[in-house]
């Protein structure tokens, strides 16, 4: 499936937002529980590294960069966030995302991107790996979701193009 790839805009929030509280649904994509209003949602993306997927006038997924540090020397690392409607998972939809997502990161000048993964999500490592991301860590217990400490796997992708 092909999809359009575009910048997110205050009218996609109610399909951004149905996605994501299904994907919180999982207990496999984050430790928030709860879809969070509009704009505490925008506040913590880089507006400007925030876009949806489209395809037969549906937005099927979204993908987002945020700051890691509101210090200066790490204005060039980001995290990653990817979130595709269940019904269109394993379609190609989150490759496109992340390729686009690499591709505009760097330029805007991010060296770096982050992601921060549950084990038990096997599709969003693959989709990290196989887009040139490496294993950095492993943070064991590092929170609590519905009572259960988790841990997770860290991921990063140095850019070959910025921050040479």
């Amino acid at each position: 499936m092909k999809a359009d790839i575009i910048l997110f805009h205050e009218e996609h929030w109610t399909a951004v937002a149905e996605t994501y509280r299904l994907g919180l649904l999982t207990r496999n994509s984050t430790f928030e529980v709860e879809v969070p209003d509009f704009n505490n949602w925008c506040g913590k993306f880089h507006q400007h590294l925030l876009w949806v997927a489209i395809a037969n006038d549906e937005i099927i997924g979204w993908a987002g960069l945020s700051p890691v540090s509101l210090r200066k020397a790490y204005a060039g690392v980001a995290e990653v966030t990817i979130y595709i409607h269940p019904d269109h998972q394993g379609k190609g939809i989150g490759k496109q995302l992340m390729n686009h997502l690499v591709e505009e990161s760097e330029k805007a000048g991010i060296w770096t991107l982050f992601a921060s993964i549950f084990p038990e999500n096997i599709a969003s490592i693959n989709l990290h790996v196989s887009n040139g991301f490496r294993e950095i860590g492993y943070r064991e217990k590092i929170a609590k979701l519905d009572d259960q400490w988790r841990n997770t796997i860290l991921f990063e992708r140095r850019s070959k193009k910025v921050g040479l």
